[in-house]
């Protein structure tokens, strides 16, 4: 897969089969629009094209105090695209200039000079253009003057509601990982690097190790005990995750320290991994004393090993 960032005209491609958007975290509805995408492009023999923009157009738009969140980094991002037999991949730097750009400027000016669309794939709700004007109904309107074929995807549901990266970040944020999973259609996780901590985890005879995620603006999941999966180097390490104030010491940082049950952190100091989070355990909790705290703990080592069953 090739990837390029931003756009030179004086490379345009002859015909492309191609998708617009941000593709923050990847769920079973952007997989549909990726294998049609992928499909098309191989009946038809030519280049299947992803134009995404980095930053995420949210994050630079968003002026409140609370900064926008993803689910998903751009090299995660490009992996998964690269995985689905994408054949290139434009990263459009999205600042507040670019931002302006009418939906007819966008494709005018940039998709139909440089790309030369054959077929564009969509989902049926997505918007391109200042202010989220290029709707479903412009670009059937624009396609048919262009002679382009245009193919909208319908909407996937979960009971009743429709599967989004908005309603997947709430899912996540309220603990609801499993639902999150379900809708994302993968394990939910990040890749952070290996810290050292307090050692509190050690003076419980539960051994931990902090982990700072990659990306400044990474959600997290809501605080509590999860059963993860950690991946490094092509191993996959069960153990478990405390997300958290830790209030047992009155601390009030929030932490996210992981403990796994077979192997030996000490070798993964300084190292990148990543972290899955497959079952929500329970919530934080406030123990009268550190004794308390540990007999919790392997109360619930003993459930996540349990759940660890349905994952092997």
């Amino acid at each position: 897969m090739e990837v390029l960032k931003g756009i030179k005209l004086t490379n345009a491609l002859r015909a492309s089969v191609l998708t617009i958007g941000s593709y923050d975290g990847i769920h079973r509805g952007h997989y549909e629009v990726i294998k049609s995408l992928v499909s098309y492009s191989k009946i038809l023999n030519i280049k299947s094209v992803i134009i995404t923009f980095d930053p995420h157009p949210r994050y630079v738009l968003n002026d409140s105090s609370e900064k926008f969140q993803i689910l998903l980094s751009l090299k995660d991002k490009l992996k998964i695209f690269e995985h689905l037999g994408v054949d290139k991949v434009y990263i459009i730097p999205f600042d507040k200039n670019f931002s302006k750009k009418t939906a007819l400027e966008f494709l005018d000016e940039m998709i139909v000079p440089f790309f030369n669309p054959k077929y564009i794939i969509t989902g049926k709700d997505h918007h391109i253009g200042n202010n989220r004007s290029g709707n479903t109904s412009f670009l059937e309107e624009y396609c048919k003057n262009n002679n382009i074929v245009l193919d909208v995807i319908e909407l996937l549901n979960d009971n009743g509601k429709k599967i989004s990266s908005s309603n997947i970040k709430k899912l996540i944020s309220k603990g609801f990982i499993r639902r999150a999973n379900y809708e994302l259609g993968s394990i939910y996780g990040f890749i952070g690097r290996v810290i050292h901590g307090k050692g509190r985890g050690r003076d419980l005879n539960f051994p931990t190790a902090n982990i700072s995620p990659s990306e400044k603006n990474q959600l997290i999941p809501k605080p509590g005990v999860y059963l993860i999966v950690a991946r490094n180097n092509g191993l996959s390490m069960y153990g478990m995750c405390n997300f958290g104030h830790r209030p047992t010491f009155n601390e009030n940082k929030l932490v996210l320290e992981i403990h796994l049950f077979k192997d030996n952190l000490d070798d993964l100091y300084d190292q990148y991994i990543r972290v899955e989070f497959l079952e929500r355990i329970r919530d934080e909790i406030k123990f009268p004393s550190s004794k308390e705290l540990m007999l919790q703990l392997k109360n619930d080592k003993i459930k996540c090993l349990k759940l660890q069953a349905k994952y092997d």
